[in-house]
């Protein structure tokens, strides 16, 4: 049998973060023995904001390091650098054709964007729609892992799909959503009623994955809690607590009930240092191969360029399809 395709990736701007990790990609080294899956950094995206060169193009190979550290095996998946397969670009801008003013203009990532960079709302902030639904559209993706901050993106993927099927016949599989029940979205440790992100402006609300061991235990000391001092899973009433709670639990696999019996009649001291050392824990296989890994250039270069050819066999068969059926020699 096939395995269904799967297609997702991060934006190679700023450091990864504990939520990249636990809620994408911890998720996507599971998948890898059940789908055919497709994992690429995502460079072009990133230029929608402005980026100092030398920090993008060490930001990308820093990705991709830590995405083989953590698990993802190229020899199961084809990881590869959006931009070195250039397909993206070229049905990204037939796809603009096909995508609707209106449609853009209601997505919540450019109205967001657009007041965080508002010297800086570009033609391609209002595109990005378009040239991730050629992302994902190019490999037949019949699922892509999103968090609810991306379902939009989805939808209008899914629109963009079905509407060139209804005018040139089925050329895009529509693809859905893989959410999986127990990914944990990751909230910030100062804010935690907002996601964990590699943009936030306070260093101690995120853990970022190459942190040292003594900066995460110092963060997560710093986190917010409440007056209580009892440890509930309690989103709503006690989202830091239940935000640390998550963590703990996406790390050690235990269930929200165990750690409420674990940790029965304890204070949050206790609490915060058990969760910051399960994390350390974690991450220092990962935080070891990384740097390994990241010290070796002609091994990364070696992924990424055979990673794009195996992409480029795949995407090349798509946009023919594309160009053959619009009339484009």
């Amino acid at each position: 049998m096939n395995k269904k395709i799967v297609l997702s990736g991060i934006q190679a701007t700023g450091r990864l973060t504990l939520g990249n990790y636990l809620g994408a990609i911890n998720n996507w080294v599971k998948m890898q023995e059940e789908y055919d899956c497709y994992y690429m950094i995502a460079n072009l995206h990133s230029l929608t904001v402005r980026n100092n060169p030398e920090d993008l193009k060490n930001n990308t190979l820093k990705i991709l390091a830590i995405y083989i550290a953590a698990g993802l095996d190229p020899e199961k998946n084809t990881i590869f650098i959006q931009s070195q397969v250039k397909e993206h670009s070229e049905l990204g801008w037939i796809l603009d054709c096909y995508t609707y003013m209106g449609e853009l203009s209601r997505m919540t990532q450019f109205k967001d964007k657009s007041i965080k960079h508002a010297d800086n709302i570009n033609a391609g902030l209002f595109t990005y729609p378009a040239l991730m639904a050629a992302d994902i559209l190019l490999y037949q993706a019949n699922l892509v892992p999103v968090g609810e901050d991306q379902r939009q993106h989805l939808e209008i993927t899914r629109d963009i799909a079905e509407r060139f099927n209804k005018l040139y016949g089925k050329t895009f599989v529509i693809p859905d959503a893989y959410v999986k029940k127990e990914s944990a979205r990751v909230m910030g440790l100062q804010n935690p009623e907002s996601k964990m992100s590699k943009s936030a402006t306070n260093i101690n609300d995120v853990i970022f994955l190459e942190d040292a061991p003594e900066v995460i235990l110092k963060k997560f000391k710093k986190a917010v809690t409440d007056s209580e001092n009892k440890i509930r899973f309690e989103p709503i009433q006690k989202p830091g607590v239940s935000n640390l709670m998550q963590i703990y639990s996406s790390v050690t696999g235990k269930t929200m009930s165990d750690i409420e019996k674990e940790f029965e009649g304890k204070g949050y001291g206790d609490f915060k240092i058990t969760v910051a050392n399960s994390v350390i824990e974690k991450l220092k296989p990962i935080q070891d191969k990384y740097q390994s890994i990241l010290n070796n250039q002609e091994y990364l270069e070696k992924i990424y360029t055979k990673g794009a050819e195996n992409a480029r066999k795949v995407a090349a068969k798509t946009l023919n399809d594309v160009k053959h059926k619009i009339g484009i020699l």
